[in-house]
């Protein structure tokens, strides 16, 4: 007996499970191509052994994979190799697939389909560009200005942090924030958010140097990378990308030395 399917959300374009059609529609019609994607992705829950079996916890080290995929094929990307962004499509696909994987099973155990993903994420995005598509509930009980005349990059960034805190009810600007993020995505972060508020890196030095926990070689090492994040940042250095490059530039030397 197939599961209950959630109530359908506004705008949603349902195909029948049934249908085998999926030669489907022509370049750039994305909707129609996405919705093709969701019938296709429930034949293969429906037929498939493998896919038959997965849950949201057993997909999550493909999610992960899929992901790091996605980053390998950016960080190759050249504009004079039109190879270069087929193996972005390529990875982009897969990465597309998770997603729809996903949302397929919370169809399947009447919590939201493909559809619903999708509108949340352009509500959301709505509410938190006031400055493209005007004042919302969100803007207003974030105080935050909706006049896009003089806006800059700096004060759509600030005024994000301040949506999203109101948007989710949290107390603070580091709510949500994974802590198992990696340590230097996680330092970039927590400078980012702490700028936003007005918190300035030397605080956040000082508040380090102050904590007794771990030993001397810990807090003075831990201080002085959060330092050198804190400078790459002064840059417009991603950190986690420039130690990456540097890596892979090592490793390039080992592999040309062997």
């Amino acid at each position: 007996m197939e599961p209950a399917a959630p109530a359908a959300s506004p705008g949603r374009f349902v195909l029948s499970q049934g249908d085998d059609d999926f030669d489907g529609p022509g370049p750039g019609d994305a909707g129609a191509a996405v919705a093709r994607f969701d019938a296709f992705v429930a034949r293969l829950r429906r037929d498939c052994p493998w896919d038959a079996e997965q849950s949201h916890e057993s997909l999550r080290r493909h999610l992960l994979e899929e992901s790091y995929e996605v980053l390998e094929a950016i960080d190759a990307l050249d504009p004079d190799d039109p190879a270069t962004f087929s193996d972005l499509e390529e990875e982009l696909g897969d990465l597309l697939f998770q997603v729809v994987l996903h949302a397929r099973l919370a169809t399947e155990s009447g919590h939201f389909d493909l559809a619903a993903v999708a509108n949340g994420s352009i509500d959301k995005l709505r509410d938190r560009h006031p400055h493209v598509f005007g004042a919302s509930a969100t803007s207003d009980a974030a105080a935050v200005d909706a006049d896009a005349a003089g806006i800059d990059v700096d004060q759509v960034l600030t005024n994000w942090e301040a949506l999203k805190k109101a948007e989710k009810g949290r107390n603070s600007v580091l709510d949500g924030m994974p802590a198992a993020l990696p340590a230097l995505l996680l330092a970039a972060k927590t400078q980012k958010k702490a700028a936003s508020i007005g918190i300035e890196p030397g605080a956040l030095f000082a508040a380090i140097a102050d904590q007794p926990d771990g030993s001397d070689d810990d807090r003075s090492f831990g201080l002085a990378l959060f330092a050198l994040v804190a400078q790459a940042r002064e840059a417009g250095v991603d950190p986690e990308d420039a130690l990456r490059l540097a890596t892979l530039q090592a490793q390039a030397h080992i592999r040309a030395t062997e």
